[in-house]
């Protein structure tokens, strides 16, 4: 492994190099990873497990929409996929990538079968973490590791199949065994990984909850609703709202961020941009880092996991979330935004 100065901070990371896709082979010859839950990272870490040449089964529940599509991608109903149950009697490595509300439900199923040797994987801290909440508590002669890729399934994928990689944080929470280090290390690579850095169970919770709450997604759709209701209240269109709102912070600001950093963004903007940008980011940063403090202590005392438990497990939470995407979708925002799309050359 190597240690990595990450700003003044040296950490612990795994890269492709030490730990070469021949070397994750070899640590799990002996292994059937059982991949319970055909989700969102379900599909993506089965199938670069399989492509990489991995012995992978799937459980997921029969005549479910995600049965059809293991289907569609090749999974061969009794050779290698099964019911939930049964994968997890046959699996040495028992991938749980049902959803949080989801493992919680299974639970049950899944830990009569998790006997002696076995290994229980995440790719979340959640159940783990909140075990009080959860019941998730595994027995203690087996491993219990984690990899969670920074990015959704989807994106799992699509770098796997263009010959790069997802970053992902890896965690060991038991070591039974005396090899769960090197069986976390072989399925972060298996699954595609570009590098692993390492952390624990409940490190990766806190800051996934809050990054999810915060800047990547409940934030920055928050400041984008925000500020393109000022634009229209104003008087500017649509187009020209979503156009300075979204755009041209989609297709050409964050991919220079992405690129070389902010301050590389910064440095291909106006010099009018700039000034404004440079005094304005710090009013923001004093005005969110009080809401961004409240929101990281919701999510350490498990206020946040207690409302996400109670409404995921309700038996109309998925009705209610398509209601509530279609909202969004249907705002003039965002039918903005799909007309722009359009135009794009």
């Amino acid at each position: 492994m190597a240690k990595m100065r990450f700003g003044n901070i040296q950490e612990t990371v795994i890269t492709r190099e030490e730990f070469p896709l021949p070397k994750a082979l070899e640590t799990l010859k002996d292994e059937i990873l059982a991949v319970i839950g055909y989700g969102v990272q379900g599909p993506a870490q089965a199938l670069n497990l399989r492509d990489n040449g991995f012995k992978v089964i799937v459980g997921q529940r029969k005549n479910s929409k995600s049965w059809d599509e293991a289907i569609k991608d090749g999974w061969v109903e009794g050779e290698t996929l099964f019911e939930i149950e049964e994968a997890s009697k046959r699996g040495t490595v028992i991938m749980y990538l049902l959803s949080d509300a989801g493992q919680i439900s299974c639970w049950n199923t899944i830990k009569q079968h998790l006997t002696k040797g076995k290994t229980l994987y995440f790719s979340h801290g959640f159940g783990i973490t909140y075990k009080e909440q959860t019941g998730i508590i595994p027995p203690e002669d087996i491993d219990v590791i984690l990899v969670a890729p920074k990015g959704s399934g989807k994106s799992v994928r699509r770098l796997f199949l263009q010959n790069k990689g997802i970053n992902s944080s890896f965690a060991v929470y038991q070591d039974a065994s005396g090899k769960a280090y090197e069986k976390v290390c072989a399925i972060g690579i298996g699954i595609g990984s570009g590098y692993l850095f390492e952390t624990d169970f409940k490190k990766e919770v806190y800051s996934d909850l809050t990054g999810e709450r915060g800047v990547l997604m409940g934030a920055v759709a928050g400041i984008i609703e925000a500020q393109y209701q000022v634009l229209r209240e104003n008087g500017h269109s649509p187009s020209e709202a979503f156009n300075e709102t979204v755009e041209e912070f989609t297709q050409s600001l964050i991919p220079l961020i992405g690129e070389n950093g902010m301050d590389w963004m910064y440095a291909n903007c106006s010099t009018t941009a700039q000034r404004g940008a440079l005094d304005w980011k710090e009013k923001f940063r004093e005005n969110n880092l009080p809401l961004f403090r409240e929101l990281y202590q919701r999510v350490a005392s498990g206020i946040e996991t207690k409302r996400v438990i109670e409404s995921c497990s309700q038996p109309d939470y998925r009705e209610k979330l398509n209601e509530e995407l279609k909202a969004m979708r249907e705002s003039e925002l965002w039918q903005a935004g799909a007309m722009v799309r359009k135009l794009r050359p």
